[in-house]
């Protein structure tokens, strides 16, 4: 039987694995995201998407699995706030690839909302 805690267990592993995933996909997209922070002129590009790396797949597997779900979560909000503002800048875009990237944000805002709920159930 669907439970409060096991719908909020399912829903934290369906989100933080999907992170974890992209993270440890992006473990071998380090130098594609160096190159796209590059251009966006941030300083210590590599790092930043290291951290970046490190934030999806440390925050995924925290929202998954174990009792700090909480900070999982944040690390998430975290990351998909800045992944909007330095790679979905919709602002600076216009016609089709204005509506991609305007698209992205509204995924990401919801997303930032999802990962409210592991900070919920800690509470």
């Amino acid at each position: 039987m669907l439970t409060d805690t096991n719908l909020i267990l399912l829903a934290r592993l369906l989100l933080g694995g999907a992170f974890l995933v992209f993270g440890i996909r992006n473990v071998r997209n380090v130098d594609g995201l160096t190159a796209a922070l590059t251009v966006r002129g941030l300083p210590l590009p590599r790092v930043a998407a290291m951290i970046g790396v490190a934030l999806q797949i440390v925050g995924g597997a925290l929202t998954a699995v174990g009792p700090l779900g909480a900070i999982g979560g944040l690390a998430l909000i975290v990351f998909v706030v800045l992944a909007t503002v330095l790679f979905h800048n919709f602002w600076d875009y216009s016609g089709p690839d204005r509506a991609t990237h305007v698209n992205a944000t509204i995924m990401n805002v919801g997303l930032a909302g999802a990962f409210l709920l592991p900070i919920a159930a800690a509470l």
